[in-house]
């Protein structure tokens, strides 16, 4: 049995498992049961954000075994060779952990899609495709996937509902992009950059969540941002 603030108890591997590799990695995997050696003989380091990051990494393996949902956080402190009171030491509770995972996740992405945006001339170009480029992204993504996906709506609804994270991890993303078109006279000056984040970070979530019916490579979907999304950037046309 597990506590109120745990992940729910699981039998066997979720449907994504095995998905949640960064790229270059492998996961070499003995079995999909569940087993109480700890697989991680090594401590955890004497600094706290290395410490973090060490469960962090036990954590995405865990949940590229058995899945978001049937990841508990006992499984995690076994994974990284620590106990379950030690988690949560680091953690808190359940949210604060898949938050910080998201957030890693997402900070993965942000030079390789910095690089791909800069990579057009046009504002606009950067914007639309851009956008397309993190909304499939996403998609690929089974951590950033946990926000979006309604197989996962009741595990991170509370992440999601109430809290700024995506608005500030957009506007993170975004800012660099945003205040190079300023300078150059491509976009509005009075933009409110954390403003800018929670409406682009509205945008990403509906789109990455709707992938059975928007597509990235649909002209259509490029005409939606182009039509919808883009005006709200440009400067007013003066007579």
């Amino acid at each position: 049995m597990t506590s109120a603030n745990d992940f729910p108890a699981r039998d066997d591997a979720g449907p994504d498992a095995g998905m949640l590799l960064a790229p270059g990695m492998s996961l070499r995997l003995a079995g999909h049961g569940r087993t109480k050696r700890r697989t991680n003989s090594s401590v955890l380091s004497g600094n706290a954000t290395e410490a973090r990051e060490q469960i962090l990494t036990a954590a995405e393996n865990v949940i590229a075994r058995y899945g978001v949902s049937k990841t508990t956080m006992d499984d995690i402190g076994k994974q990284a060779g620590v106990s379950r009171p030690t988690v949560y030491r680091y953690f808190g509770d359940r949210d604060n952990l898949l938050g910080a995972l998201i957030e890693r996740r997402a900070r993965m992405l942000f030079d390789r899609a910095r690089n791909y945006i800069f990579g057009f001339e046009s504002f606009d170009d950067q914007l639309v495709e851009g956008l397309l480029y993190l909304i499939d992204h996403g998609r690929r993504d089974p951590i950033v996937r946990i926000l979006v996906g309604p197989e996962y709506l009741g595990v991170t609804t509370p992440i999601v509902n109430g809290s700024v994270l995506l608005a500030e991890l957009t506007a993170e993303m975004w800012e660099p992009v945003l205040r190079l078109a300023i300078q150059r006279g491509d976009i509005r000056s009075d933009l409110d950059l954390l403003a800018v984040g929670q409406w682009l970070a509205l945008v990403q979530f509906v789109l990455v969540g709707r992938h059975d019916v928007i597509g990235t490579d649909d002209p259509g979907t490029r005409m939606l941002l182009k039509t919808f999304v883009l005006p709200a950037f440009q400067r007013p046309v003066t007579p």
